[in-house]
């Protein structure tokens, strides 16, 4: 039973910040357990917005079983394969490299570009998970910061995965506004590349004294320089999984994959295929061929599934909050209450994506239900449909704060505190959605 009407957009809007803010106070303030935290808000909020007390349990069991369902095989492939390229000298290999082609100096902006190109063929948690070996040791390697290291590299991930096709917000937002998935690519690249420039190497500026202490998982002894393996080796084995990705989606835009071929080429290219098969190729050549016992390599595994588990914890947390909003319909009651504003188009897709994804956490749910709530604006204002894809694109991606699991896999893989990671991340995030918006509308001017 809800204490005031569950129907009031106001109220709902009232009862979503009073979830939010009352999670930030059980966890930064009371210091307890994230899931636990998620759990008591998604049931606080579930009864303020009004929902049936017999839909409680099945929303927060649904929130934490889908969040889990698509995200733990995932993360944990992504956490073995990390730790035998960590354990290999692969990733030691590929810093010394890297800083020797582009200089100390100008790391962030290599990192910027790294993560952007990777970000476009990557699903965004693959990308953080295959990446972060690569951070820890340009950091060692660097003698940089970690977090001025990361910030760059995570903000590449984050454009390509709210801007570009074939990330699963963008390329279905297309069909809803009749955009043309090629000229939307195109923008997105036009608009991502000043945006990545501000919210990459100029904004990890102002937060490279941050101190992180990060765990042990991707943390190895540094090796000898006869003890790692060759460049080729190491490049090849790391970026295997960006290749495969990256070759299915140029066969599925192609148009040369034959009808009975195509179940084939998408099951081959799923990222739960693309990152197993990365990492039988992982074991052996960085493994195996280099004397190593399969035994010993089996043992580093477990040591990443335990290192994971509370990761996955917390992400599975935020499922359950996500879910409540969205089973309560607080999220379309925000995003009727806001078309009616009085603000250009573009804006307001971008306004919309921003409060959803404040509010749910998720950028792809936000992009998706500001979709569908603008869709009609589309066609009668006259706007580019393309312009209105990457518009919502800046606003899902608005401020990143507890409720989204990009946040804690953040804090949690680099060893931040709440304080810390409220100071850089949300800001990341916060720029590429202000800073998007800014390109957007300037493009405007001249398509």
């Amino acid at each position: 039973m809800s204490i005031m009407s569950a129907g009031d957009p106001a109220w709902a809007l009232t009862a979503v910040a009073i979830a939010v803010i009352g999670l930030v106070v059980m966890i930064a303030w009371g210091k307890m357990q994230p899931l636990l935290a998620f759990v008591i808000a998604a049931i606080a909020a579930a009864l303020m917005l009004g929902m049936p007390l017999g839909a409680i349990p099945k929303s927060v069991e649904k929130g934490i079983g889908d969040m889990l369902g698509s995200l733990a095989i995932l993360l944990a492939l992504g956490a073995v394969f990390g730790k035998v390229i960590a354990d290999s000298g692969a990733a030691q290999k590929i810093a010394q490299v890297l800083i020797k082609l582009f200089g100390a100096s100008r790391m962030p902006i290599a990192l910027s570009l790294t993560g952007f190109i990777v970000g476009i063929p990557l699903f965004y948690n693959v990308g953080f998970v295959l990446m972060v070996p690569l951070i820890f040791s340009l950091v060692r390697q660097s003698g940089k910061g970690m977090v001025y290291i990361a910030i760059p590299l995570m903000a590449g991930l984050s454009i390509a995965h709210g801007f570009l096709p074939p990330h699963p917000s963008p390329t279905a937002i297309v069909p809803m506004f009749g955009a043309d998935m090629g000229l939307t690519l195109i923008y997105g690249l036009i608009v991502g590349i000043p945006t990545l420039l501000v919210a990459g190497p100029l904004f990890a500026m102002l937060v490279k004294n941050i101190q992180a202490n990060p765990p042990e998982l991707f943390v190895s002894p540094p090796k000898e320089d006869h003890e790692l393996p060759g460049a080729f080796n190491s490049f090849a084995t790391a970026l295997l999984p960006v290749v495969l990705l990256a070759g299915a989606t140029a066969l599925s835009f192609s148009g040369t994959v034959p009808p009975e071929h195509k179940p084939l080429v998408d099951f081959l290219s799923h990222p739960i295929l693309v990152l197993l098969i990365a990492l039988l190729v992982a074991v052996f050549s960085l493994g195996i061929a280099r004397g190593q016992s399969f035994r010993a390599l089996m043992d580093s595994s477990a040591s990443a599934m335990r290192e994971i588990a509370p990761i996955l914890l917390i992400i599975a947390g935020a499922g359950a909050l996500k879910q409540v909003f969205i089973d309560s319909g607080v999220s379309a009651q925000l995003g009727e209450s806001l078309r009616a504003l009085p603000v250009p188009p573009l804006v307001l897709g971008w306004m919309i994506a921003g409060i959803i994804r404040i509010s749910l956490g998720s950028a792809t749910v936000a992009g998706l239900t500001a979709a569908g709530l603008v869709a009609p604006l589309v066609a009668v204002s006259g706007v580019d449909p393309n312009l209105m894809v990457l518009a919502i694109g800046a606003g899902s991606l608005m401020f990143s704060h507890v409720n989204d699991s990009g946040f804690w896999m953040f804090k949690e893989y680099f060893g931040l505190s709440i304080k810390d990671t409220l100071k850089s991340w949300p800001l990341m995030e916060g720029a590429v959605g202000i800073v998007g918006l800014i390109c957007v509308l300037l493009l405007d001017l001249v398509v």
